[in-house]
């Protein structure tokens, strides 16, 4: 969606504005919608570093208090598309308002709360007004862009998501420690309430026409199959890569040898890795987006493959690890943009179906790769299902590229034919 006089224009509007010319910086807002993923991603991992915590202290098992973050993927899966219909009628500027206000709102009843079913519930409601922000960021990154930059914006929205693991995450966790369970949750709420003045300031305001949009029309994307497939590459790529990843330190410390104290550094590889990948792949995404997302699935399943024979040795692990990160989420930005694209008219649903889907595979990838744990393979369960998965990410990015492929060449034959009765119509004319 482009811009004039800070007006976000309808995908309908083919009018080249100046926001959608190549530029070698990005708009200061796709920095301030980075902002805001950092939150998300921050608040729908911190509580992994403080279960023993908030067990203790609300009375329950860790296991039990593990429902916590299964209720917020649950919330996310749902809430992203379920989000992005009720506003769609909505500004976008609004919507994001909004739905900082309710995190804010979410984190602050987490930091108040003595039940855990409210607790239950408030995580719940803050996983909404997340997948929310998160499809409606994606769209309004994309736009503002344009399409020349497109990938590198939605790189960056999501660099900030896979910053959280390398900052937020680690610093909520190192808070708890001193201040209580309570206190990152109370920070998060503060820097929520921020981060809704930065939206207001910095996004441009957009005017939808109501005539013009309709939950139909929206749901009218669902057809394409292109973007079927794009939501298929979404989930097997993350649920290969996080299915491993979730169960990665049973592996560094029974396998690998490593320090249990030292395996939170290993984690930070993989985040740095990850944080790298978004960028590059964002960027790379732009010009080849089918040949970034097709070697990054190949990449990942060797890179699994790897870890799998190696896993006996450390530095081979770590090293593997970290490029993990880079390859197995750095294409995520090209598909979520290509799956904006095949969206047509209906962005915000394509975006808001992605984010679903990366929930939904890190989800079932996870559960079954905890099976194996369990099983005979013992801790290199996990890494032998996200190389299952992750080679499956080959199926759709082949196909998505295969029909491209015959797109374009359909599109040249049928130029070539045009040209050629034009000239011929010319010629017949002439005589």
């Amino acid at each position: 969606m482009s811009t004039r006089g800070g007006v976000l224009r309808p995908p309908g509007d083919v009018r080249i504005e100046e926001s959608e010319r190549p530029a070698t910086r990005l708009p200061f807002v796709i920095h301030v919608l980075a902002l805001g993923t950092f939150l998300m991603g921050t608040t729908e991992f911190v509580v992994a570093g403080l279960l023993s915590e908030m067990a203790g202290d609300l009375e329950v098992s860790v296991a039990r208090a593990g429902l916590l973050i299964t209720v917020f993927a649950v919330g996310m899966i749902i809430g992203a598309p379920l989000m992005a219909m009720l506003t769609l009628r909505l500004p976008r500027r609004l919507t994001l308002m909004l739905a900082l206000a309710v995190f804010a709102a979410g984190h602050i009843v987490v930091a108040l709360g003595s039940s855990f079913a409210l607790l239950l519930a408030a995580r719940f409601l803050t996983a909404l007004a997340t997948g929310a922000f998160w499809a409606v960021a994606n769209v309004v990154a994309a736009r503002i862009a344009g399409p020349a930059a497109g990938s590198r914006a939605l790189g960056l929205v999501g660099a900030g998501g896979m910053l959280a693991n390398v900052v937020g995450v680690p610093l909520g966790a190192f808070a708890g420690q001193f201040m209580g369970w309570r206190g990152p949750f109370w920070a998060l709420a503060a820097l929520g309430v921020a981060a809704v003045g930065l939206i207001a300031r910095y996004v441009p305001h957009d005017s939808p026409d109501p005539q013009a949009i309709s939950i139909r029309s929206e749901l009218s994307a669902l057809r394409s199959g292109r973007l079927w497939l794009a939501l298929a590459a979404c989930a097997t790529t993350t649920g290969g890569v996080l299915s491993a990843y979730s169960y990665i330190s049973p592996l560094l410390t029974d396998r690998a040898g490593i320090a249990a104290g030292l395996v939170p550094l290993v984690l930070v590889g993989f985040g740095i890795g990850a944080l790298a990948g978004s960028i590059i792949g964002g960027r790379i995404g732009d010009a080849r987006p089918h040949a970034t997302t097709i070697v990054a699935a190949a990449a990942s399943t060797m890179i699994l493959m790897a870890v799998r024979l190696l896993s006996g040795h450390a530095a081979p692990t770590v090293a593997l690890v970290a490029l993990l990160g880079l390859f197995g989420l750095g294409a995520n930005p090209v598909l979520i943009a290509l799956a904006v694209r095949f969206a047509g008219r209906a962005p915000t649903l394509g975006s808001a179906l992605t984010v679903s889907a990366f929930n939904f595979g890190t989800a079932i990838g996870s559960w079954i790769a905890g099976l194996a744990l369990d099983s005979g393979l013992g801790a290199t369960g996990p890494v032998v299902i996200g190389v299952g998965i992750a080679v499956l990410t080959l199926i759709p990015t082949v196909a998505i590229a295969v029909i491209q492929r015959r797109r374009s060449t359909t599109a040249v034959v049928q130029g070539t034919a045009q040209g050629t009765a034009d000239a011929d119509a010319t010629h017949a004319a002439g005589v």
